[in-house]
């Protein structure tokens, strides 16, 4: 059987649990709902760091940020790895393109097709008027929620822009020619928050469900939650009034990408390509979409943002309805895929095959029992009363401000999630213990109580192993040593 064409299909700061097949109570994605129950989805997969260039290298390499050294969103020159997903597939003998947002550490050479688009639209010559007009208008926007339907249409958005995209260069493939893998990559529904009709009157301000907490939970989840207010307000003194319409528009943003992603695998249907491709959709993070009075992303490690939407559709998946109950990572996706293809895993590779888990074969439950996420640049925390220039550090009161800064991003955080549990845990040895089931947005501590010492002690052993786990096997031992891994990277003693 010839080789599986593979297509990543990656959004930009979806939030997981805003989807109907989720419980949402709005309909924002009901093509990719429908799409998930024809392949495998999972309800707890993870990013590898809230944060668009670490998580894409991690993808990519199949590595933590804590090995690829990409622990900032400008750290893309530090990548450290051996091979990484492109250079797995052209040596295979698949032509290779990217559609979209890139922000990763490769470059338009290592691939034979290249269309980027990032959160300020398109770039050089080859635009419509109309495209540069619109880009120009995303722009102006300063990364705020837009009160009004954004202007030119569906046509201009940045999802039709790269699907578009990807269809041309599909449509340059012939039958019978080399596999191909695509990376088909959304800009959006990350800010600026703005999406033209119908999409912007879809789920009205006024309608829309309430979140689960609001600024009241700032108190309790301590300075970064707070700064990230404090800063958004200096900003956009509106910032309030503007929640309501950026949760109003993020979801509209979702339906429009849905259409979109059915476009395009329509496209796949009618050009006899889906059969043999293999479909992966996830996001790279989440955003807090009004959760704790807040929009983006930035500080620490909640669900509304390490947790991503994951699933997986092709030649040899198992349909299911349900999700799998699996704990997975965006650092799965490497080996999964080497796995796909018939290829060894690189050296450095730390997820894990899915294959097994996609076409029901068997494997070793306690291998995704748990899943594991990092935070944070290193040194210590900054405080608001550190010496810090704001216009140095990603605040311009007078155009817009960076969520991603020295105060949110300083530090060491890793979080493990172990089914209705979740552990957080920095370098000073301050912890956080959530029972998810009863508390879903984090806001009761049980880190320290006697009640719950025995989960706690088992919390911290399984972090503990994550940690080392996560540990940089690069460079491999020279001459006498013989690494020893796991053909999928399994770590269980009991197979």
């Amino acid at each position: 059987m010839s080789k599986p064409n593979v297509v990543i299909i990656m959004t930009d700061q979806q939030r997981a649990d805003v989807s109907k097949r989720e419980g949402f109570p709005l309909d924002t994605t009901p093509f990719l709902d429908s799409l998930a129950t024809q392949g495998t989805w999972f309800n707890r997969a993870y990013t590898s760091m809230p944060a668009c260039l670490p998580a894409r290298v991690s993808m990519l390499t199949g590595r933590y940020p804590s090995a690829t050294h990409a622990r900032t969103n400008h750290n893309e020159e530090d990548a450290f790895y051996e091979t990484d997903l492109y250079d797995v597939m052209r040596e295979q003998g698949y032509k290779t393109a990217l559609c979209g947002k890139n922000h990763s550490h490769l470059k338009p050479d290592r691939m034979d097709y290249y269309f980027e688009l990032s959160h300020g639209g398109g770039f050089g010559d080859d635009r419509t008027d109309d495209e540069k007009a619109f880009d120009d208008y995303l722009s102006s926007l300063s990364h705020r929620a837009d009160s009004n339907p954004a202007p030119f249409g569906v046509e201009v958005q940045c999802p039709y822009r790269a699907v578009s995209a990807a269809m041309n260069w599909l449509d340059t493939i012939k039958e019978g020619d080399d596999p191909f893998f695509l990376w088909l990559s959304f800009p959006e529904p990350h800010n600026p928050y703005q999406v033209p009709e119908p999409y912007f009157s879809m789920f009205p301000p006024e309608t829309l469900p309430p979140t689960r907490s609001d600024k009241s939970a700032l108190e309790k989840k301590g300075f970064k939650f707070q700064w990230l207010r404090h800063i958004g307000e200096t900003a956009f003194p509106d910032y309030a009034e503007q929640l309501p319409r950026a949760r109003a528009n993020y979801f509209g943003m979702l339906r429009l990408i849905d259409d979109q992603i059915q476009r395009f695998v329509e496209y796949l249907d009618n050009q006899n390509l889906r059969e043999n491709t293999l479909i992966i959709f996830l996001s790279d993070h989440g955003d807090y979409v009004g959760e704790y009075g807040l929009v983006r992303k930035g500080a620490e490690l909640p669900e509304v943002l390490t947790r991503i939407p994951f699933q997986v559709m092709g030649p040899g998946v198992v349909a299911s309805d349900q999700p799998h109950d699996a704990h997975i990572s965006i650092v799965d996706i490497m080996p999964t895929i080497c796995e796909a293809v018939g290829v060894d895993l690189p050296a450095g590779v730390q997820g894990q095959s899915l294959w097994p888990l996609l076409t029901g074969q068997d494997y070793p439950k306690e291998e995704f029992a748990s899943a594991y996420a990092e935070h944070g640049f290193g040194g210590l925390h900054y405080t608001a009363d550190d010496d810090f220039d704001p216009y140095e550090d990603g605040l311009n009161p007078v155009v817009s401000f960076d969520e991603l800064n020295g105060w949110s991003q300083s530090g060491t955080m890793r979080m493990l999630r172990k089914g209705d549990w979740k552990l957080m845990f920095d370098m000073q040895g301050r912890g956080q213990l959530y029972h998810l089931s009863e508390d879903p947005v984090e806001l009761n501590n049980l880190y320290g109580v006697a009640d719950y010492q025995d989960i706690q002690s088992e919390m911290v052993a399984e972090l503990l192993a994550w940690t080392l786990r996560a540990q940089d096997p690069l460079p491999h031992p020279r001459r006498r040593y013989k690494f020893k891994s796991d053909p999928r990277n399994y770590w269980s003693p009991h197979r």
